[in-house]
């Protein structure tokens, strides 16, 4: 069979269909057209000659269609036919429209940008168990940004002093405190005393300032034992889990969910610069947020614009927009938000890496009020120490919310102007 036979631009994607748009670059000698069939073939049906097993039957009934190819900018879109996918198998998916395909040689680079799913495909996948409006509604926070900390430094303090760090973050005005993503169970911090001591303070934290606090712990570990951390967060009354959803794969992101153990999971996107980065090959971000909100995270870093981290103000705007609200429908049929993601919540965006109260304003400002605001150095690194820090950060998002600039704020807030005086 033919790799150009996958080629049909005349071709219309029916609602049944999932589309995937590829950024394509053939190897020298290679045109687009043998590139994007390629793509196709490899990635469904065909494979690399002609064989007496492929039927006219299967042909007819899976094969994918190369609908749009656009030169200039080297854009493959392409038709599957939902019957090549196993429902709620988000493995298998990733098998086959990003597997073997990434290392033929007839392509140079290739990089999965977007994936539109039909809703035969959403329906299989139990999506965020409480997603912005959970999350809002469990925190009693109606309208403002979300403050989240990160304990710091990030390895290093045992279960007592993290907890203690954690309690001063809460009683500063931060409403949650986390793990960092490669804090899981180390001699010197413990898994299980950690969570114990964490909790014990929350619980202080709540009764001082009269606010609900949430900790994440990270519960990031091989599957099974990462349930079984789980669980034991949930036994000592807490609400919330992290977990590393790129190194621990999807899979074992799949088996938390289904667990359905009425906790709020915290989605980290540790390690998804080795692919998403390459701006030529891989995987784009935007494809990591679809696939998460599907398993069913609750929220999910998506980057900060300003800050340490790589991220576009469009390309984090976008995917912000893109995981809150995604369940509204959209008139632009080539856009995400116009497929049916029924009974599918929005994700909660959060936004970390290098922020300080000095950038509260320029974030809001492309991201909205819609947000989790997560800072640890910008928090700890106070001269005055983490309360004043996170007052700090907290007053800075009421100046926002009341559309005033954290500069004049600070005139009347003196932790906040220490924070601007050392990171101006």
């Amino acid at each position: 069979m033919s790799k150009l036979s996958f080629i049909d631009l005349k071709y219309k994607p029916t609602s049944s269909d999932l589309i995937c748009e590829f950024y394509v670059k053939p190897a020298s000698g290679v045109t687009l057209r043998q590139a994007a069939g390629t793509v196709a073939c490899e990635s469904s049906i065909g494979t690399w000659t002609d064989i007496k097993t492929l039927s006219k039957s299967i042909i007819r009934k899976l094969k994918p269609h190369v609908y749009s190819i656009d030169q200039n900018s080297g854009l493959v879109k392409i038709a599957y036919p939902i019957s090549l996918f196993e429902q709620g198998n988000i493995p298998q998916l990733l098998s086959s429209i990003a597997g073997n395909i990434f290392g033929m040689k007839i392509l140079k680079n290739l990089r999965l940008e977007d994936i539109k799913f039909p809703s035969t495909y959403t329906s299989a996948f139990k999506g965020p168990k409480y997603g912005v409006h959970g999350v809002r509604k469990l925190l009693k926070i109606r309208e403002r940004s979300i403050l989240g900390t990160i304990v710091k430094p990030k390895l290093g303090l045992n279960a007592k002093q993290h907890s203690k760090v954690a309690y001063n973050a809460w009683v500063g005005g931060i409403d949650a405190v986390k793990d960092d993503e490669n804090l899981t169970s180390m001699k010197f911090n413990r898994f299980k005393d950690r969570v114990a001591a964490t909790l014990s303070r929350r619980d202080k934290a709540e009764k001082k300032s009269g606010e609900r606090k949430v900790y994440f712990p990270n519960i990031t570990a091989e599957t099974g034992e990462m349930i079984r951390r789980a669980e034991y967060v949930k036994k000592l009354g807490g609400e919330y889990v992290m977990i590393d959803i790129i190194t621990c794969g999807w899979a074992s992101l799949q088996a938390l969910r289904d667990a359905d153990l009425g906790l709020v999971i915290h989605a980290h996107r540790a390690g998804h610069g080795l692919f998403t980065e390459l701006r030529e090959h891989g995987m784009s971000m935007l494809v990591v947020a679809k696939l998460a909100r599907l398993v069913g995270v609750d929220q999910l870093h998506v980057g900060a614009i300003v800050g340490k981290m790589h991220g576009s103000a469009k390309e984090v705007a976008h995917i912000g927009e893109e995981i809150t609200h995604a369940f509204i429908k959209s008139s632009d049929s080539d856009h995400i938000l116009a497929q049916n993601w029924k009974g599918i919540e929005p994700v909660f965006p959060v936004c970390s890496g290098g922020l300080h109260p000095g950038l509260v304003d320029p974030l809001m400002h492309y991201m909205g009020h819609d947000i989790i605001i997560q800072a640890g150095g910008g928090i700890h690194g106070h001269p005055a120490g983490t309360t004043s820090g996170s007052r700090a950060m907290r007053q800075a998002v009421d100046a926002a919310m009341l559309g005033v600039t954290a500069r004049q704020y600070a005139s009347t807030h003196s932790e906040l102007r220490r924070a601007l005086e050392k990171w101006h």
